[in-house]
């Protein structure tokens, strides 16, 4: 499950998205904004899939655009790999959805890759060091634990929509949420989370993505507007469940 490189000390400057969740409004967005900012790569950290209405366009996107690609839960039950019933009624029933949506294309994209990856100086995880698919770092304690179980100086996890920055010098943490404009200096070991492309859970409802620039050892938090009118359309349009749709207007 492990793939180790040396990519990263190549790169200067690097685009990281996570939590897709098939919104191409929200992806194209930033990948727009990306762009713009001249990166030399870009990092998925999974869940490219789930909740939305355009699973497969968003396959294509990412398979084409991302350098590094990871697997989410919602990949690994969209593909039959995890059991539905883990899942809230909503989500089970948009990943059903997902699944018969899905293409040979999209699921041969999806079943070549792994919830973790390892480049020189970065560890990146979908969910956690501990537990790659499932778990949550949304505590001091999680974040902790992940960070002990890596050597690498930066730690990247996605999988809870919320964007964060949390370093770590000796045995103490500090820093926490990462809102828009935050801005890091990665000076000792940090743990970040770019927070959610198509489904943000942290009251802002724009779409996330993480600038990093390792000559200067840098992090930048973006956030940009997207029409969120228009994933919604969709979402209804295809069936999905309401609850998915509305709180993409709310950030939660």
């Amino acid at each position: 499950m492990d793939r180790t490189t040396t990519v990263a000390s190549r790169l200067m400057r690097v685009a990281v998205i996570s939590d897709i969740h098939a919104n191409e409004a929200a992806l194209d967005a930033v990948l727009e904004e990306i762009d713009s900012a001249s990166v030399d790569a870009v990092w998925c950290l999974g869940d490219v899939v789930g909740y939305g209405p355009a699973p497969n366009r968003c396959c294509e996107v990412v398979s084409s655009r991302a350098d590094v690609s990871l697997i989410g839960n919602h990949d690994l039950v969209a593909l039959g790999e995890l059991d539905v019933e883990t899942f809230n009624d909503d989500a089970a029933t948009a990943a059903l959805w997902t699944r018969a949506e899905l293409t040979d294309a999209s699921r041969a994209f999806l079943l070549a890759l792994e919830p973790k990856a390892k480049l020189d100086g970065v560890e990146m995880f979908h969910a956690s060091a501990r537990d790659p698919v499932w778990e949550y770092v949304l505590s001091a304690d999680a974040a902790y634990l992940s960070l002990l179980s890596t050597t690498e100086p930066l730690v990247l996890v996605g999988h809870s929509h919320v964007a964060l920055a949390i370093g770590l010098n000796d045995t103490e943490l500090h820093g926490g949420l990462a809102p828009a404009g935050t801005e890091i200096k990665l000076e000792g070991r940090w743990l970040l989370n770019p927070g959610s492309v198509g489904q943000p859970r942290d009251g802002d409802p724009r779409a996330a993505w993480l600038e990093l620039d390792l000559d200067r050892s840098r992090a930048l938090f973006h956030r940009l507007a997207y029409p969120i009118e228009r994933t919604q359309a969709e979402m209804r349009e295809r069936g999905l469940p309401e609850p998915l749709a509305e709180r993409l207007a709310h950030g939660v």
